[in-house]
């Protein structure tokens, strides 16, 4: 093949597999193969059902599952299905196939120490990079590690024992874990509302305890602003006392009054001159003339 010719046309990348439980490292080996070459079409040969569970073993998706999830990869241009297990020239030249890209790991099968031994030998081999962690291997791993809690959780959902090839007893045994599992969720629920009606409790309260406190520490101001040792009230009480005190003891009548200023004028009254004199009884005709001067005294004030 000239190098003019594929620099002419993208370079044709062929990635190869069975891709059940297609996952990230999968789409992480696929972004590498098909970042290779600036300018690149990747072609990605997915294995069928009889080829697979003759040479690896049973898959958990079919065939049909499988290609489609490669159909929506987005590093992929076209899907070869029913890809061979072992590449041959043949195949090679049919679907123009530049590079091959795979992990660097050898491939034992098919009574080959590697399959891909002759693409190497041939400088088409490119290795691509495994992601550590992720492996539908390792997927498989954990769901029958942890089977019981799937079964559980599949026939909560709806499932039957049937379906999920389980016993009845063991249907029996999950149904009630199921129950069980249900219930501690219930009093875990209550717990933490609980929790929460207690803080919501206590936090009201902290707060009506400060106001009452602020409302105290009001009303004690107020109470000795009006009942203290100088409070309004006490001044409000000096002052009727004092407007009491004013209208029971009036005050003296001023000095130039007319009837202090006459009343040395005035005779002495005829019992005070009876009384002084120690002598008797003025006789009725000094009473009159007594009462008659009197009487000339009070027409001279009038």
């Amino acid at each position: 093949m000239s190098s003019s010719s594929v620099v002419d046309r993208p370079v044709r990348v062929y990635a190869d597999g069975i891709f059940d439980l297609f996952h990230s490292g999968h789409a992480r080996a696929l972004m590498q193969a098909k970042n290779l070459f600036p300018n690149s079409y990747l072609l990605v040969g997915v294995c069928s059902d009889e080829l697979t569970h003759k040479y690896k073993g049973f898959t958990v998706m079919n065939e049909t599952e499988r290609y489609e999830a490669l159909r929506h990869c987005r590093y992929v241009d076209e899907i070869i299905t029913d890809a061979p297990w072992t590449l041959t020239p043949e195949f090679l030249e049919k679907h123009k196939i530049d590079f091959v890209a795979h992990d660097d790991f050898p491939y034992s099968s098919a009574g080959s120490d590697d399959v891909y031994k002759h693409i190497k030998e041939a400088g088409m081999f490119v290795p691509t990079q495994r992601t550590e962690g992720i492996s539908t291997s390792d997927i498989i791993t954990r769901i029958v590690r942890d089977y019981d809690v799937y079964a559980r959780r599949n026939l909560q959902r709806g499932y039957t024992a049937k379906e999920l090839n389980v016993s009845f007893i063991n249907e029996k045994k999950y149904r009630f874990q199921n129950q069980v599992d249900k219930m501690k969720e219930k009093v875990k629920n209550v717990e933490e509302k609980s929790k929460e009606f207690v803080y919501k409790v206590e936090e009201k309260s902290h707060d009506l305890i400060q106001k009452w406190e602020e409302k105290s520490r009001e009303f004690i101001g107020n109470f000795l602003e009006l009942f203290g040792p100088d409070g309004a009230w006490k001044q409000m009480f000096q002052e009727r006392s004092g407007r009491m005190l004013q209208s029971l003891s009036p005050r003296d009548s001023p000095t130039g009054s007319p009837t202090r200023e006459r009343s040395p004028s005035r005779s002495p009254s005829p019992t005070l001159s009876w009384m002084h004199n120690k002598s008797s009884p003025p006789s009725p005709k000094g009473a009159s003339a007594s009462i008659s001067s009197m009487s000339e005294g009070d027409e001279d004030e009038k």
